[in-house]
C-alpha cells in the first residue's frame, strides 16, 4: 500500500487502512473501493491522507506498534470517560465514585505489552482518524509514544505505568471546559486562551483526587505545557523543575498534534514534525528529543517520496539507526512515468540518492 493525499484519491481506489470515528469504532473498513462521493466525504471530515492499495505495492504493510484490537479498546475506554465527564460536568462529585487509576492501568498494560514486545521500537504511522475523533485518538497516541520513550529511557515497570496512565489522561482537564470552546475550529482570543489554560489546573485536580493514580500521573496534566526555557503555563517552571515524565508528553503531544489531521491547519509529515522538533531543543527537553528521534520512522512504511534523482517511490522498509535512509521502491521515474517493473534501493548502500522531500 501506499499513502496518497485526499486530493490524489481517485474513484476506484481501494482503502488500505481502516478509518476510524471519534469512539474508535471502524468508520471504512480497508478493502472498500473508494467512489468520488467517499472521497468528497472523507475530505469533508478533515482526512487529508489516505491509504491505498495497488498492483506495485500491495506487499508493503506497516507495522503497527500495537494491535487494532488493543488501539480500538484503548479509544474506546478514553471516548467514554472524556465524554462522561464533558456531558455532565460534575468534576469532584462524579469522579470521586470512578477509579480511573484501575481502568487505565489495564488499558496502558496493554498497550506496553505490545510495546514490550517490539524488537525494533520504531514509531510507524499509518491510522487514520477524522478530525473530530482526534481528542480521543490523540491521548493514546501520546501514550503509545511516551511508553516507547519510557522504555528506551530504561524505565522500571511501575515507572512505565505511571508515566502511560498520565499520558493516557494528560488532556482530561479539556472535558471541563465550555464545549464551544475546545471544539473552536477558527482562531481563539486573548481571553479563550487564558480559560483554555485552565484545563491543566483542572486536570490535576481531578487526577490527584483519584486513589489509585499518583500523583507523578497527575504532574503529566499539570505540567505538558511547560517549557525547559521557562515559557510555559500555568507555573512558567523551566528545565528539571518540570517532571521529566510531563517533558516527555510534551514531546509526544507536540509531535502527535503535528502530524495529525486538524481542521485549522495542514498535516505535517513525520520528517516535518521531526524537523519542528529539532529546532525545539531549547524549548523542550533536548536530550528526551534525540531518544524520540532515534526511535520514530522518519519516513514511514507507505510513505510516497520523491529522490534527488527525480523519481517517485514509496517506502518499503525502515531500519533503527538508519532514520533517513529507508528502502524504496520507486515506481515513477524522473518523468512521472508509472514503471510496468518497480525496483527498489536500499538508501544504506546508495549514499548518493537521497530523498528530496515526502510527497
Amino acid at each position: 500500500m501506499r499513502k496518497v493525499h485526499i486530493s490524489h484519491a481517485k474513484s476506484g481506489d481501494v482503502l488500505a487502512v481502516d478509518l476510524f470515528a471519534a469512539n474508535g469504532s471502524v468508520l471504512l473498513s480497508r478493502g472498500v473501493r473508494l467512489t468520488s462521493g467517499y472521497i468528497r466525504s472523507l475530505a469533508q471530515k478533515g482526512v487529508q491522507y489516505i491509504y491505498i492499495d495497488d498492483k506495485q505495492t500491495y506487499d508493503i504493510r506497516p507495522r503497527p506498534l500495537i494491535s487494532p484490537t488493543v488501539r480500538q479498546q484503548a479509544v474506546k475506554k478514553v471516548y467514554e470517560t472524556m465524554t462522561a465527564l464533558i456531558e455532565q460536568k460534575k468534576l469532584l462529585s462524579r469522579v470521586s465514585s470512578l477509579d480511573l487509576g484501575k481502568e487505565y492501568e489495564k488499558v496502558f498494560k496493554d498497550i506496553l505489552d505490545y510495546l514490550l514486545k517490539q524488537e525494533d521500537l520504531l514509531i510507524n504511522l499509518s491510522d487514520l482518524v477524522i478530525s473530530n475523533g482526534y481528542f480521543f485518538h490523540h491521548s493514546v497516541n501520546v501514550a503509545t509514544i511516551a511508553g516507547v520513550i519510557g522504555i528506551a529511557k530504561g524505565y522500571r515497570p511501575q515507572q512505565l505505568l505511571d508515566l502511560g496512565i498520565g499520558a493516557l489522561l494528560f488532556d482530561i482537564g479539556m472535558t471541563q471546559l465550555p464545549d464551544g470552546l475546545w471544539r473552536k475550529k477558527g482562531v481563539l482570543t486573548e481571553e479563550e486562551k487564558e480559560i483554555i489554560r485552565r484545563h491543566t489546573y483542572l486536570g490535576f485536580e481531578l487526577l490527584r483526587r483519584q486513589r489509585n493514580i499518583s500523583l507523578f500521573s497527575a504532574h503529566c496534566a499539570l505540567q505538558h505545557h511547560e517549557r525547559c526555557d521557562g515559557s510555559g503555563y500555568p507555573r512558567a517552571l523551566s528545565g528539571d523543575d518540570i517532571h521529566e515524565y510531563a517533558r516527555i508528553v510534551a514531546i509526544a503531544d507536540v509531535f502527535d498534534a503535528l502530524t495529525s489531521a486538524r481542521y485549522h491547519r495542514r498535516q505535517y509529515s513525520p520528517h516535518e514534525a521531526a524537523e519542528y522538533l529539532s529546532a525545539a531543543g531549547g524549548i523542550l527537553d533536548y536530550d528526551l528529543i534525540k531518544l524520540f528521534l532515534s526511535h520514530i520512522a522518519i519516513y514511514p512504511v507507505a510513505t510516497t517520496v520523491k529522490l534527488n534523482t527525480g523519481e517517485v517511490g514509496v517506502v518499503s522498509q525502515v531500519f533503527p539507526g538508519f532514520p533517513l535512509r529507508p528502502i524504496v521502491r520507486v515506481i515513477k521515474n524522473p518523468a512521472g512515468e508509472e514503471l510496468k517493473s518497480p525496483y527498489e534501493i536500499d538508501l544504506r548502500k546508495e549514499m548518493n540518492i537521497t530523498i528530496v522531500k515526502a510527497v
